[in-house]
């Protein structure tokens, strides 16, 4: 028998024909000092579980046991890192720690307690900004102090649920290889719960996939040596098989059919569908340049003088071309998408769309940010309907209806059109977003980390939905993201920008991968590793700013 011990345990909520199980017949060993990734679909019950590990809920049925006996609540052994800080804003970061420390070691002097505060604040890279609040941390050094306060009561088991899931990608990235320090320095029993298929195969041993309906899948026995870089790990077989494996499973559980389609889309023309270029530009050569940025600048005034984020930023795009604009955070990506929005004043040079300059906002450029910007009050189908009714002013209230319903049947909302945004997940509402995008028949896609607030495993599926709906419409595309497979599926080519400020274009990548893309054929796909790495490279090579004296020289 593990630590950690399920048998066949079982949890619902609700009662009557409310009730709804949530967990059915688990029957789990975690062995001591293994690290165990718990991974799923957001929904599937992930927390309920882990919160029967912490004691905070118990099971309806079966067991769950800590060293053989029966957990009844909560206790000090099993430590527990949230995906909120939950932190007192008042303390300072010591102060946090000392809840913790305080509560666990009673009997210890006061100078013995402060030094425990102290080895786990420097264990967690924070001994510079122990004096500081809250309010004055980022997320990640936040998240930090979160660890650092669960490692400070010295559990036996460390259960993290979903701890990095709200952070940018190099902040989380550098908080796994935290994690995977102190895990080998210290031996504790972990389980981690996740939803980054990637986080999983770097820090576990093993890895359980939580199935949608509540029952646990096959483990995964993670083989690959330690320690696993991440560079080196994208050219290892065994990670590559792995990852595969892993990650079909997981699509082909948790993506269920869609809804079958049954509307049209009815003929009719959007107010900007006729330009008097827009012909002229299906045809003729000039399509090579239907989007132009030219030495694009944009330049803030600070109090210490004028700041340039973006700096002759230059590319064409042709028509129907699907571009992804991928950096780290602070390199101006999302700067230059709201110029090309017409929602930020460019400070030099020129975006053309169609033949035309852009100024202002227009519904011929749609835009799709990280948050839909939905009226909660509206359902599925009036938020959408405000865009069509203004761009199709000719067309009978029967067509722009069925306009709408083709979209949103298409982002697999086809049974939840009437429902008001407000009842709906971040990942309907962001599938309602996407509708609302297509269905202005826009020139020009703007997607600005569209996926970015989303799990990773309804990214993937609303990734394949929002490919399925492009491969429909071809229209011209710049998608801003921090996902390196998300810029790789969804792009002809990958624009990688140099880190700000004075950020400019950096490298440009054409993807030859064929089309239709799903994320398990490219998975399979020779090249798609390759790919895969020149980015990748790029970004490790620009992390901390290393091309900066290369980039002065």
């Amino acid at each position: 028998m593990g630590i950690l011990t399920f048998k066949s345990a079982g949890k619902g909520f609700g009662s009557g024909t409310e009730r709804v199980e949530v967990l059915k017949d688990i029957s789990l060993d975690v062995a001591e000092g293994e690290f165990l990734a718990i991974l799923g679909f957001s929904g599937t019950g992930k927390t309920t579980l882990i919160n029967l590990m912490a004691g905070l809920t118990t099971p309806d049925s079966g067991e769950v046991l800590f060293k053989g006996a029966p957990i009844t609540g909560p206790g000090p052994e099993r430590g527990l890192v949230f995906q909120s800080y939950s932190l007192m804003p008042w303390l300072t970061v010591a102060g946090n720690v000392a809840l913790a420390v305080d509560a666990v070691h009673k009997q210890a002097s006061r100078a013995e307690r402060a030094a425990i505060v102290d080895k786990f604040i420097n264990m967690v890279g924070l001994g510079p900004a122990k004096a500081r609040r809250p309010a004055e941390l980022s997320g990640g050094m936040r998240q930090r102090v979160s660890v650092a306060r669960a490692l400070a009561m010295n559990p036996a088991v460390l259960l993290m649920d979903e701890p990095l899931s709200a952070l940018d990608a190099l902040t989380r990235a550098n908080l796994q290889d935290e994690i995977t320090r102190i895990w080998q320095a210290d031996r504790k029993t972990v389980v981690l719960i996740t939803n980054d298929v990637d986080e999983a195969l770097l820090l576990a041993d093993r890895i359980v996939p939580l199935n949608p309906d509540g029952t646990l899948g096959p483990a995964f026995k993670v083989a690959i040596p330690r320690p696993r870089s991440r560079t080196a790990m994208n050219h290892d077989t065994a990670f590559k098989a792995l990852r595969a494996e892993v990650t079909k499973y997981l699509m082909d559980a948790g993506i269920s059919g869609k809804v079958a389609e049954t509307r049209l889309l009815p003929q009719v023309t959007p107010i900007h569908g006729t330009p008097r270029a827009y012909a002229q530009a299906a045809k003729s050569p000039a399509s090579d340049k239907y989007l132009e940025f030219s030495q694009l600048s944009k330049v803030y005034p600070t109090p210490q003088g004028p700041l340039t984020v973006v700096d002759k930023f230059d590319l064409k795009l042709r028509k129907g071309e699907f571009v992804s604009l991928i950096g780290h955070s602070g390199c101006g990506k999302s700067t230059v998408l709201t110029m090309a929005a017409g929602l930020n004043d460019i400070s030099s040079g020129a975006i053309k769309l169609d033949g035309r300059e852009v100024t202002g906002a227009n519904p011929e450029r749609a835009v799709v940010f990280q948050s839909p910007s939905l009226f909660p009050w509206l359902t599925a189908k009036e938020n959408v309907a405000i865009g069509v009714d203004r761009v199709y002013p000719t067309a009978s209230r029967a067509e722009r209806q069925e306009v709408v319903e083709y979209y949103l049947e298409r982002v697999g909302l086809g049974d939840a059109m009437d429902r008001p945004a407000s009842e709906m997940s971040n990942g309907m509402r962001q599938r309602v977003g996407i509708a609302r995008a297509f269905a202005l028949s826009p020139k020009l896609l703007l997607l600005d980390e569209p996926f970015g607030m989303l799990d990773s495993l309804t990214r993937w599926e609303l990734q394949e939905v929002l490919m399925e709906v492009w491969s429909r419409t071809k229209v011209t595309a710049v998608c801003v993201t921090h996902d390196v497979d998300e810029a790789i599926l969804l792009a002809d080519r990958v624009v990688m920008m140099t880190n700000g400020p004075r950020a400019t274009i950096g490298k440009i990548t054409e993807v030859k991968l064929p089309r239709p893309r799903t994320r398990k054929a490219l998975l399979e796909h020779p090249d798609y590793y390759a790919y895969r790495a020149e980015v990748l490279q790029f970004l490790e090579d620009y992390e901390h700013g290393h091309q900066k004296k290369k980039d002065a020289a």
